[in-house]
């Protein structure tokens, strides 16, 4: 049975097996802070749903930096990706030991300021590495299984961190967890990861070092792409930061109107995320038959109806578990419908040489999205009726979302850049 099941498994290289189990151990910590932040923020250290969304926020604007950064060292002869991502370990554990000693608003901008900074070295380098290792055939289910990684890790943060919580009250040694975390990705990429830049002459990489940027912004299906990230970011963000504190704040509990208790909270997240686990790899592999932009039109569609469902969840004064459940649910296939057709899609655009540029540009979506949606998250839930209405505007606009991405399939057949 299990020689069958392994047999299901894509063949990649062991690189991408290594960085997976990276992944793994990374988002594990992140996980146990991801979905408690905020409540913890606002229902202990006493800050108001406004605040702790625009620090959130603050950590994308670091990211912009760490993210042009990452996109310039991942394609530089001297840190390349393996460098890249030390980097990246190291500022992250310092961002996530500051928030463990939040006690205000300003060592929280900091704290996010420090993570969101490491974050941005990040995703150039590991999403440059995949694609450096990986045949065309193969990516998109790469990228996919990366992505399992990522998701097993929260998973496993987000289950254990709930029963932390349930059992200690205490949220601050949730951080020091996720610290821990990142040091221990230090340690597996130091050891198990050896680079895969292939760098140009020394003379030819000097006189390009704006090229690659101005050569990346002139790119007709990059900069379409990027609208289009940047709106689907903004969505996933509402599940991070926003979502959380709605579910504990303005819905109705199932023998409580105060909302759901954490370990409700935890085993909502919980079970999106293990639908997200198993998914992974069938929809990868379902969506081999459509282009990226299409796979990405499917992702939308599924976004759609979530935030539906959850707009039915704050209005309903019954069941209101079971539609969040739901909700979570499709948002579960969602995300793993996005992810890697998005990433697969920026790989085939991309000038080998130039791959670390344009994952920088495809990351630096994620920042703005990342500043966009808890920005906006957060002044939505500074009052029940906006909080409510948030979840059907952002069900609206991805009418106007689908219609780029159709857009983008037309440029893409054109370009001959066809899914896998």
């Amino acid at each position: 049975m299990l020689v069958r099941l392994l047999s299901l498994l894509p063949p990649l290289d062991g690189k991408v097996w290594i960085l997976a189990v990276g992944r793994f151990l990374s988002e594990t910590g992140t996980g146990f802070t991801l979905f408690y932040a905020s409540i913890f923020f606002v229902n202990q250290i006493g800050l108001t749903t406004t605040a702790v969304g625009l620090a959130i926020g603050f950590s994308s604007i670091s990211g912009i930096v760490g993210r042009i950064l990452g996109g310039s060292f991942s394609d530089s002869r001297f840190w390349g990706r393996r460098r890249t991502l030390l980097l990246s370990a190291a500022i992250s554990a310092v961002g996530s030991f500051v928030l463990a000693t939040t006690f205000d608003f300003v060592t929280l901008i900091i704290g996010n300021l420090i993570s969101g900074m490491g974050a941005g070295l990040y995703w150039p380098a590991t999403e440059s590495v995949v694609a450096d290792i990986t045949p065309e055939q193969h990516r998109r289910e790469a990228f996919a299984m990366t992505r399992l990684a990522d998701n097993l890790g929260l998973g496993t943060g987000i289950a254990v961190g709930g029963i932390l919580v349930a059992a200690t009250g205490s949220y601050r040694f949730l951080f020091v967890i996720d610290g821990a975390s990142f040091l221990i990705f230090f340690v597996v990429v130091y050891f198990a990861i050896k680079e895969t830049y292939q760098p140009q002459s020394s003379s030819q990489q000097q006189e390009q070092k704006l090229e690659p940027w101005l050569n990346a912004l002139r790119d007709r299906s990059l900069i379409i792409f990027v609208g289009v990230n940047i709106i689907i970011t903004t969505y996933i963000s509402q599940l991070q930061s926003s979502l959380p504190i709605y579910f504990k704040n303005f819905v109705s509990g199932e023998k409580t109107s105060l909302g759901f208790t954490e370990t409700i909270i935890s085993l909502l997240f919980t079970w999106h995320l293990v639908l997200a686990i198993v998914a992974q790899l069938p929809v990868a592999k379902l969506l081999k038959k459509f282009s990226h932009p299409n796979s990405l039109i499917v992702s939308v569609s599924f976004w759609a109806l979530g935030f539906t469902l959850i707009w039915i969840t704050g209005a309903s004064t019954t069941g209101t578990m079971y539609w969040a459940a739901f909700a979570l649910a499709i948002f579960a296939i969602a995300t793993v419908s996005y992810t890697p057709s998005a990433s697969a899609l920026v790989t085939d655009i991309a000038p080998e040489s130039q791959r670390g540029v344009y994952f920088s540009i495809n990351s630096l979506c994620w920042a703005i999205g990342y500043f966009i949606g808890p920005t906006l998250g957060g002044w939505a839930l500074s009052n029940r009726e906006t909080a409510n209405y948030l979840w059907l505007g952002l069900a609206i606009s991805t009418v106007f979302t689908v219609f780029i991405l159709r857009y983008l399939n037309r440029i893409v057949k054109r370009r001959g850049v066809m899914s896998e």
